[in-house]
This record gives C-alpha cells, structure tokens and sequence, in this order.
C-alpha cells in the first residue's frame, strides 16, 4: 500500500506540473481571481504536490474561472479526478463558499472571502513555500 502513495515522477514531470500550477495561477489572476497563491507542497503530505488557492467574489465568478480552469485541463491534456462543492453560505448570497478541483498532483481551491479566512489555509500549510503570489488583492 505504500508503494502506491509514493510520488514516481521524475524530476522533469515535475518541473512541468510545477510550471502548469503557476500558469494556472496566474490564469486565476488574468480572470480577476483576488489573492491568488501557489503553494508548493511536495515536502508535507503525500496527496498532492501543489495548492492553487483564489478568492472569489461571486457564484457567477466561480463559475467562470471553473470553465477557465476545464479549457485549461483539455489543452494541457490533464484530468479532473475530484470536483468538490461545499454548501451554499446562505440564501440572500446564494454563492459556493468552496470549489476544490483535483487534479491529481495539484489542488485547486476557489473559496470566498469569508470562507479562506475563516480555514486559513495559507496558515494551516505555513511551511509550503510560495511558489507563485498574484499582485490582485
């Protein structure tokens, strides 16, 4: 069992899935993604190797980038293993609080205001080092 949650890729599959996690990001912030942030996580779990964490400002907002991530993934022949939505935050708002796309070896999180302060994931995982940091805030 262990064998199988042992990252195999080479040095060179890693370098590239590290550049497409800061293309994303910086796709994120080219679609008005606030506070953008690629964390790299190889050294502190074995689950996945990078964060892609943005604001959203909307359900709407959500959305878009969703659609922006989707053509991304086709374009650079990659897979969404796991899509997530957390709940609504409540009826007047009516947006997702947290959208968490997996790809496998990069996670990425759009998550409103409310919702990245109150988890501070940045917080939680403070010893990945900032690999990718949007100018929008």
């Amino acid at each position: 069992m262990d064998d199988m949650l042992q990252n195999d890729q080479t040095p060179q599959s890693m370098t590239a899935l590290r550049n497409r996690a800061i293309e994303l990001g910086k796709l994120l912030e080219d679609h008005r993604g606030v506070e953008v942030v690629v964390m790299d996580m190889r050294n502190l779990n074995f689950w996945t190797d990078f964060f892609v964490i943005a604001t959203v400002t909307s359900s709407t907002h959500s959305k878009g980038l969703e659609k922006h991530i989707k053509e991304f993934v086709r374009e650079n022949d990659m897979e969404i293993l796991y899509r997530s939505r957390r709940p609504k935050d409540n009826a007047e708002q009516g947006s997702d609080e947290w959208n968490l796309l997996d790809l496998g070896g990069l996670v990425i999180h759009l998550m409103t205001e409310r919702t990245r302060s109150f988890f501070e994931l940045e917080r939680l995982w403070s010893a990945a080092p900032l690999i990718y940091q949007g100018d929008r805030t």
